[in-house]
């Protein structure tokens, strides 16, 4: 049985390309960062987790739920298999107890806020908008997409961002958390415009501030699907 299952849904994605340097202290034991055309990118993600379960139950006022994440990109080879994954640099979602099972689990970095959403199909585009609050400190961000999904084509921008299937979470210098997430290929809605309202010092920390600055690369926003994520492993130094 899965850990956990879910739906997520309406992921809105904010690329950014940045130095690799950054990363480095942060790139887990045994794996190294994953590059696409030579390029090292970092995403801001906002999502809805849906109809989720823990170990199949529902969990009460624990079901359907917003998060926000920032990511990097990051593989493992073993052999001749390459497993393709992402680290965060932190999730937020609005439950603690969503906080200190990811935490105390996976050994992740979450960390709860007050959050909300909002999504509006209209007659000609749609609206998908995030929000999330520290203290005073309020933060959002919306895209405005067309109505209909397309087909993400293999070999693009869009792809690399959104077939990763490992989530990897550094211990220590020589331990990391290995799991799986399984979902099929998503489609993508093209994105008509946006708007980012982010403090990236004051959530994500100074090493990120730099992005308050910077201009995306690219916007997306994914259909999603059903999703599972499996039990941990864990990498050892030998």
């Amino acid at each position: 049985m899965s850990f956990l299952s879910a739906e997520w849904r309406k992921l809105a994605i904010v690329n950014y390309e940045i130095d690799s340097h950054i990363l480095n202290k942060h790139i887990p034991y045994g794996t190294e960062l994953d590059l696409w055309n030579g390029k090292c990118y970092v995403s801001l993600v906002g999502f809805m987790f849906l109809n989720t379960k823990l170990l199949g139950c529902k969990i009460p006022f624990h079901v359907n739920f917003e998060e926000v994440n920032l990511r990097f990109y990051v593989k493992r080879v073993e052999g001749d298999n390459t497993k393709r994954g992402v680290v965060f640099i932190k999730e937020i979602v609005p439950k603690p107890a969503l906080s200190f099972v990811a935490n105390t689990i996976y050994n992740e970095n979450y960390e709860t806020m007050k959050m909300a959403h909002s999504w509006e199909e209209r007659e000609n585009d749609r609206l998908v908008e995030y929000f999330w609050q520290k203290g005073t400190n309020s933060n959002s961000f919306k895209l405005r997409a067309e109505r209909e999904t397309s087909l993400i084509s293999k070999g693009t921008e869009a792809e690399f961002i959104t077939e990763h299937y490992w989530g990897y979470a550094r211990v220590n210098e020589s331990k990391t958390n290995e799991y799986e997430v399984t979902h099929p290929r998503w489609e993508q809605y093209k994105v008509l415009d946006y708007e980012i309202e982010v403090d990236y010092g004051k959530i994500y920390g100074d090493t990120f501030d730099f992005l308050d600055d910077l201009n995306p690369c690219s916007v997306m926003l994914a259909e999603g699907s059903e999703i599972t994520v499996e039990g941990k492993s864990v990498i050892n130094r030998k």
